[in-house]
């Protein structure tokens, strides 16, 4: 691993296309949303009373901020290459099918922490499930202690 990889936010290459298009809709959409608010709000008169303009400059300092924490994201992010791994290995960027110690079957994708949703199918490889699973092959049954209990998941096949 190199230098900028171990200080820098593992991503998929899906991962940071996602984070530029909500880039590109903050910065153009959002502000010119929030400039036409403020543009309205302050021809209601006077500021110090006006609810709506206050209201909207506390939304652009949220959309500011929100902004600049996406940038400092895409500045320090590494894209994790998915095909680093072996064909069977459940790896960064890698998606599994997996079943659970109760039958159930569960699709993950492996993912940066910044990315995950596993109602989407998206987990954290910073997880402790993502870290007991990742690097794992297919027909590993994989014991993890869980905050339910300990747990097994099964992986059936990685594409």
């Amino acid at each position: 691993m190199t230098e900028s990889e171990e200080s820098g936010e593992s991503i998929t290459a899906e991962g940071l296309v996602k984070l530029k298009a909500e880039l590109d809709e903050l910065e153009g959409p959002a502000r010119e949303k929030i400039a036409e608010r403020l543009k309205v709000a302050r021809e209601l008169g006077d500021l110090k009373e006006n609810a709506e303009y206050h209201i909207a400059k506390e939304d652009q300092a949220h959309l500011e901020t929100r902004i600049q924490r996406l940038r400092e994201r895409e500045k320090n992010a590494v894209v994790a290459d998915a095909e680093a791994v072996g064909g069977d290995t459940f790896g960064f960027g890698r998606t599994a099918e997996l079943t659970d110690d109760a039958g159930r079957s569960h699709t993950w994708t492996l993912v940066g922490s910044t990315e995950a949703n596993l109602s989407e199918g998206r987990l954290s490889a910073e997880s402790p499930v993502g870290q007991a699973l990742r690097n794992r092959k297919v027909g590993e049954a994989v014991k993890i202690a869980t905050p339910k209990g300990e747990r097994t998941f099964t992986i059936n096949s990685v594409s």
